[in-house]
């Protein structure tokens, strides 16, 4: 029986941060489930970087359907989590039964991979706090404002805690995450 690994997501979530992991977790023959607030269709996007913008720009993305909502997880069934970044972490930080979720993980010492905006969901537990981490550069304030040392780098690794800034970093994101899941 394959290992279950979490994925935690919703609308607006970065569309090659949900998918790359989604398909990669997968051919490593780990059984990814998604959840979101509902049960639903997720409607994802794409975020790019693009000569003469201050910042990312967006546009629509792909479809994905949410296996979960996050009523219905049940942290204690899955070997690890994985957040996407995206807009979609902004508001999920605020869903209490995906906190539980997040809370859980770290309690129990689980790998959670994290990039771009998905720390601003490990940071509303708590789970940031005297941790090694990146994340998508804007968001350092924020990282430092709950207790984390910040650092500019393709990926982190802090014990059980992997972070990259954004897409563009996924193969040392996934490459370390994987790593991490072999050794436990």
């Amino acid at each position: 029986m394959a290992a279950k690994i979490l994925l935690v997501t919703g609308d607006a979530a970065e569309s090659l941060e949900v998918l790359y992991p989604y398909q990669r977790l997968r051919e490593e023959g780990y059984e990814v489930h998604i959840a979101a607030p509902s049960r639903k269709t997720l409607r994802l996007v794409v975020h790019d970087f693009e000569e003469g913008f201050d910042t990312y720009t967006e546009k629509p993305g792909y479809t994905i359907p949410a296996d979960l909502a996050f009523s219905e997880v049940d942290p204690g069934q899955y070997t690890a989590l994985v957040i996407p970044g995206g807009r979609a972490p902004e508001y999920l930080r605020n869903d209490p039964e995906l906190r539980k979720i997040c809370k859980a993980f770290f309690d129990a010492d689980k790998p959670v991979a994290q990039i771009c905006h998905g720390p601003l969901l490990t940071a509303a537990v708590g789970g940031l706090s005297g941790r090694r981490v990146t994340a998508y550069p804007a968001l350092e304030p924020d990282m430092q404002a709950a207790g984390a040392d910040y650092q500019d780098a393709e990926v982190v690794v802090d014990g059980t805690l992997i972070s990259s800034r954004a897409w563009p970093d996924h193969p040392a994101w996934m490459r370390e995450f994987l790593a991490v899941l072999r050794s436990k």
